[in-house]
């Protein structure tokens, strides 16, 4: 009599439990790669909004400096120079009203505007504004969003904005203030 040969192949259990593991793994790597990209893209934007913010606060230092007092304490003539001083030292497009962004944009001029305070402008910045403000690598396009500077005169102070803003799960940041709060898991 002859010994039957069995056969030596995968079994179907053993398939089962390796491409259990294999799926397993794929999804670990998936969500960790996804978190990293989402890390990545918050960093840029925040990266480019405190560049920004830098150049844009020197700025306004530099017409502080040619005007010599404080706000306060300027007389309405100073004050209204030095409105004048801060516009044309501020390069970008401003801002009057309405909204000057395309409809294909998540953010309006209405969220960005909390009040209609004197001495408030807001600029709207070019990738070439960037350019001539020595950010060469930022980009500021339909694609990336623009960068819109709000820039508060009596107290000095610099907002900066993106129209694409962050989108962490349906809450989107649009301000370099709210966007410093997003935390990741």
């Amino acid at each position: 009599m002859k010994k039957e040969e069995r056969n030596k192949g995968v079994t179907l259990a053993t398939l089962v439990i390796t491409i259990v593991v294999l799926l397993i793994l794929s999804g670990i790597t998936i969500n960790y790669g996804v978190s990293n990209i989402k890390r990545a893209k918050i960093q840029n934007i925040k990266t480019n909004m405190l560049l920004i913010e830098v150049k844009a606060k020197e700025q306004i230092e530099n017409a502080k400096f040619r005007l010599g007092t404080s706000f306060d304490k300027a007389t309405e003539e100073e004050k209204t120079n030095r409105v004048n001083t801060a516009k044309t030292e501020f390069t970008g497009e401003e801002i009057v009203d309405g909204n000057i962004f395309n409809n294909n944009t998540k953010i309006t001029t209405e969220k960005i505007k909390e009040d209609n305070t004197n001495n408030i402008y807001y600029y709207k910045l070019s990738t070439q504004n960037l350019m001539d403000m020595g950010l060469k690598n930022v980009k500021s396009d339909e694609k990336d969003g623009y960068y819109i500077v709000k820039y508060d005169l009596k107290n000095s102070t610099i907002e900066i904005y993106n129209t694409e803003g962050f989108d962490d799960e349906g809450n989107v940041a649009y301000s370099l203030t709210d966007i410093k709060q997003v935390r990741l898991k």
